[in-house]
């Protein structure tokens, strides 16, 4: 998912580079779009677009992904969200996981990612813990729409209520 982040110059002009990483930073229709070319089994090479993070770009048509191809598996934080275009998406999936962790690592994690990539100590906590953490708040509110809920910490769950280790 993350190749259909809008680019810099887009979300420049949208007013949204401070937020990039948001639900209305990425061209979800397009990847929708993407999506559903991929159920119909095309016989033909369909490619998909990539996040280079290096540059902060997503590069168009970067990942060929062949008719052979007969198990594809999309991450991303809003496949869940209900509202159009993202909505559309939860009928075109074979099965949908929440994935989470410990908070506290997440924010860590997060953290640490951002400083990787260029980002002050100051900068990336403010970050995780402002745009990334609405974000993170957002996505909390699909996790009841997943069919299984897996945590990093070793726990899995069909459904609500049952959990094996």
């Amino acid at each position: 998912m993350d190749g259909f982040h809008l680019s810099q110059s887009r979300l420049a002009d949208l007013d949204r580079l401070n937020r990039k990483g948001a639900i209305d930073t990425f061209d979800a229709s397009g990847f929708v779009a993407l999506v559903r070319r991929l159920r119909e089994h095309s016989d033909e090479t369909i490619h998909a677009p990539e996040f280079r993070r290096e540059i902060e770009e997503p590069i168009a048509d970067a990942v060929p992904i062949e008719p052979a191809v007969r198990l594809v598996v999309l991450e991303g934080n809003y496949l869940l969200v209900p509202a159009p275009p993202w909505g559309n998406l939860r009928t075109l999936f074979d099965e949908i996981w929440y994935c989470e962790r410990d908070e506290r690592e997440r924010l860590a994690n997060l953290t640490e990612r951002h400083r990787a990539y260029g980002k002050s100590p100051e900068e990336a906590r403010h970050w995780a813990l402002g745009s990334d953490q609405r974000n993170a708040d957002l996505v909390a509110t699909t996790r009841q729409r997943a069919d299984i809920i897996a945590s990093l910490e070793g726990q899995l769950a069909t459904g609500q209520d049952d959990h094996r280790p």
